[in-house]
């Protein structure tokens, strides 16, 4: 068995064109008896997380890359036409600098290159290559778009620019092989350039799906982009079906006369060493001078407690008080109360209706008596462990419900006070329910609509993520199933498809505030002029970032 990392992988989170869904990957990467895999989504990180997580468990190395979309001038450059194309450049992280580097030029992908695409520019790459290993990508990079327009000497001169940007042993010259013409075409050039410019080759298959007979699913999702039917004219539609997690011994035979290239895979494997700090809480500084913090909020609370309770509860609440301040520091959450009570009392004094609170953070006194709450947790009889105890690991959340109408200047107070590049709204996605996939995969496949619709209304909404269930409990579907081809093959790509992310947006009350300027931690990405975090509400808690959840109510 041929040792062989995979490198170039569009998870399920290249949205409408990677299929390769984080949840069966790793499974198959050990059945091929790979011991890494890269992701490189286009464009964008936010299966990144789950991703490493996922690896992890699976006892597989995670390699974090993306492979970006380079502006073939600057960034802020967006005339049409001279603007429209842009190259591909997979980037893969080394190190802490590495993703550090690599979720900037991501985040300015989107805040300040966006033009069709999130795009870098060779500005960034230059000021941002420490850390990374970069691969020439696939052809729409820049060394194959040049070599297949026959300019063979200019793409020499790029090649040796990018080697001098990230240095020797750091770039590599990647080579595919898909049984697409234009790829075998370019193939002695690429080899040639190598020879050349001591610049190493690396194989790789830019993989978009896991098993090879998945093709005709990802040609579906693509069309679910484009708006097309399989087979129709600017469909997009892969020209192979080459696109899936190949073995080691499949890719050395693709690629036995090109020395090391199959070898530096491994190398470059062993040289991607970066890991997700969990756990690790990350809280803004809440300013109040040379006030010492913890004092600030027993003082903050005892007011609210001396107003609260009356003489005979007050040396209950007093012991309760006392236990959950003691916690509350030891954890490390005194400026997570302080910054939540500011503003909150913000909200208060400008007349924006606030809720009492919900969830477990309704059992904490110290909330109850700075403001932040205003359900009494003792006459309820509401425990504090449920929200904050010493052996919990991820970070706890207060549940704010403020005025629809005013949410916004309670979120716009919150970035004038901590700063605009410090404070972000976080990304949440749609998925393909498993009606909509129905109809959706109909629609492509052209199969009639009164079929489509027939089979989605069979679909109980009870199983709206799970189709496969479906089938398997209810008589009727189950029974059109087995007895027509069309309808099986339509459920049969269905199933594949249900619950997949089909684009993001912005979450409706989830905002993260951090000690530095966001971008220091994950990636940023627009929705519409909203900025977002890259990465979920969850994946930020595990990460130790504050997040708030400023929900709305009408």
């Amino acid at each position: 068995m041929t040792d062989f990392v995979h490198l170039h992988l569009h998870t399920e989170f290249s949205l409408l064109d990677g299929c390769c869904r984080i949840g069966s990957l790793f499974d198959a990467v050990k059945q091929r008896g790979q011991k890494a895999v890269a992701i490189t989504d286009h464009g964008v990180m936010y299966g990144a997380v789950n991703f490493f997580k996922a690896a992890k468990e699976a006892g597989i190395k995670p390699i974090i890359g993306c492979e970006v979309y380079v502006a073939p001038r600057s960034r802020t450059d967006k005339q049409k036409g001279a603007d429209s194309e842009y190259n591909h450049l997979v980037l893969l992280c080394k190190n802490e600098t590495g993703y550090k580097n690599l979720i900037k030029m991501v985040s300015l992908s989107f805040t300040e290159g966006f033009y069709m695409r999130p795009r870098i520019d060779k500005e960034l790459l230059k000021k941002h290559s420490e850390g990374l290993i970069a691969l020439s990508a696939c052809l729409a990079g820049e060394i194959p778009r040049l070599l297949t327009k026959g300019e063979y000497e200019k793409a020499k001169e790029t090649a040796l620019w990018y080697n001098s940007v990230f240095g020797q042993d750091n770039y590599y010259i990647e080579i595919q092989d898909h049984s697409i013409i234009e790829q075998k075409r370019i193939l002695p050039d690429l080899l040639r350039l190598s020879r050349e410019t001591n610049i190493p080759l690396v194989a790789t298959n830019d993989v978009h799906y896991i098993e090879k007979e998945d093709a005709l699913t990802q040609k579906v999702l693509v069309c679910l982009q484009t708006g097309k039917k399989l087979g129709e004219e600017g469909a997009l539609e892969f020209k192979t079906e080459e696109f899936y997690l190949k073995s080691g011994d499949q890719m050395a035979m693709l690629f036995s006369a090109f020395d090391g290239a199959i070898e530096n895979t491994v190398k470059i494997a062993d040289m991607c060493n970066f890991e997700f700090e969990f756990g690790n809480i990350k809280l803004p500084l809440f300013d109040i001078g040379d006030k010492n913090h913890d004092l600030y909020l027993k003082e903050k609370c005892y007011e609210g407690l001396n107003r609260l309770y009356g003489e005979s509860e007050k040396e209950k609440a007093k012991e309760r008080l006392e236990y959950e301040l003691s916690v509350i520091s030891k954890m490390g959450y005194t400026d997570y109360y302080l910054i939540v009570q500011d503003f909150v009392t913000y909200a208060k004094s400008k007349g924006i209706p606030v809720g009492p609170g919900r969830g477990s953070g309704a059992g904490s006194i110290a909330a109850y008596c700075s403001g932040i709450t205003g359900i009494d947790p003792l006459k309820y009889g509401l425990l504090f462990e449920r929200f904050l105890n010493p052996e919990r690991v991820s970070m706890p959340d207060f549940d704010i419900d403020f005025c629809f109408v005013r949410r916004q200047e309670v979120i716009d107070y919150v970035v004038n006070k901590y700063g605009s590049d410090r404070v972000a709204q976080i990304v949440t996605f749609g998925t393909l329910a498993a009606r909509n996939a129905v109809r959706d995969v109909g629609r492509v496949m052209d199969v009639p609509y009164n079929i489509c619709d027939k089979v989605a209304k069979l679909i109980p909404r009870e199983y709206h993520t799970d189709l496969a269930s479906a089938v398997k409990k209810v008589p009727e579907l189950r029974a059109l199933y087995q007895e027509d081809e069309a309808v099986k093959e339509l459920i049969d790509t269905a199933v594949k498809l249900t619950g997949m992310p089909r684009h993001s947006s912005t979450h409706a009350a989830g905002v993260v505030i951090c000690d530095r300027a966001v971008y220091e931690y994950v990636p940023l990405s627009k929705n519409d002029d909203v900025i977002v975090t890259q990465y979920t509400m969850t994946a930020l808690d595990e990460l130790g970032l504050l997040k708030m959840d400023v929900r709305l109510v009408r």
